[in-house]
């Protein structure tokens, strides 16, 4: 699987993004590319790095 496949859902939550207000952007420590919705987003949900285990609000 490809980075800017793994981004085709929230990083979150596992919805699709394919809803406005939705954002992709680089893992802080690893880049690896990631997908959040706009509800975790608003949310503050965490997330977890497939890549690097990284963990963010």
């Amino acid at each position: 699987m490809t980075r800017r496949e793994k981004s085709q859902k929230c990083i979150s939550c596992g919805v699709n993004l394919i809803e406005h207000g939705y954002v992709r952007f680089p893992c802080p420590q690893c880049g690896t590319e990631l997908g959040r919705c706009t509800a975790c987003r608003h949310q503050s949900n965490t997330y977890k790095c497939p890549g690097c285990g990284f963990e963010g609000p």
